[in-house]
């Protein structure tokens, strides 16, 4: 009541009670402070919400678009790996009169004591068992099965690898050997053969299962002082490979028994 009594005297004559307006003022200020700070508490919470939903938003873009580049970054990792293992197939020289297949490397054995990888192209294509599997750098192994769209390929590392090679610099000849470890090893040498790191070895076309000059590896002793092969083709890092057609005696000749016309 003294409060709308004084507001009505200040409007019709303003000056009268200008000292008792100010002291209520002055009284009622702390209260009137102590009531509207629930209000401004409110309105700063309200506040904080949005800004901390803008902030959500915001964070939940910017980890989607990072999970999209980072998507994008290891696809560009593997179109570099294929382009590489493609590059490397186009830079491996072949003799002419061997028809190859270029195919894709699709899954491996998973397996330790089996030492094999899958490729994509298989009797369809004309890949036939017993055909030479090389990367770009050189032979990774064999065809031992084949199906209408995929083939198997029999590692050098495995234990059932036997590929006859040579010796570049002496033209020994010897069995590379797989161990199921990631070195094969040479055997068949003769016992006072002389060894030495680096020694180049090629396929030296020996019974007709591979063809000759195929690289290899290079020797590397062991810590046992038994001499075994780094091969120059890496599993890991291949992508696509290269099958030769399966190997004929190159002392023969394709033709035809009977008279001649």
């Amino acid at each position: 009541m003294l409060a709308t009594f004084l507001l009505a005297v200040s409007f019709v004559r303003p000056g009268t009670f200008s000292g008792a307006r100010v002291g209520a003022v002055d009284l009622l200020s702390p209260l009137l402070t102590a009531l509207s700070q629930p209000f401004i508490n409110a309105a700063d919470f309200v506040g904080n919400v949005s800004g901390m939903a803008e902030l959500r938003a915001e964070n939940a873009r910017l980890e989607a678009e990072n999970a999209r580049l980072k998507e994008w970054y290891q696809t560009a990792l593997v179109l570099q790996a294929e382009n590489q293992s493609l590059q490397a197939l186009l830079n491996l020289q072949v003799e002419a009169h061997h028809n190859f297949v270029s195919a894709r490397v699709i899954s491996d054995s998973g397996r330790a004591y089996v030492k094999t990888v899958l490729i994509a192209a298989g009797r369809e294509a004309g890949v036939e068992k017993g055909g030479a599997v090389l990367s770009g750098e050189g032979l990774l192994g064999r065809i031992i099965e084949t199906g209408e769209k995929a083939s198997r390929v029999l590692l050098l590392s495995d234990f059932n690898s036997r590929v006859p090679v040579l010796m570049e610099g002496t033209r020994q000849r010897a069995i590379l050997t797989g161990t199921n470890r990631r070195f094969p090893t040479l055997t068949h040498l003769p016992p006072d053969m002389p060894m030495r790191e680096g020694i180049r070895i090629v396929t030296s076309g020996h019974g007709g299962l591979f063809p000759p000059g195929l690289p290899v590896g290079e020797v590397s002793i062991g810590e046992d002082g038994l001499p075994y092969v780094r091969p120059f083709a890496d599993m890991d890092r291949v992508t696509y490979v290269r099958v030769l057609d399966a190997p004929l005696d190159p002392n023969l000749r394709r033709g035809r028994i009977g008279p001649e016309d």
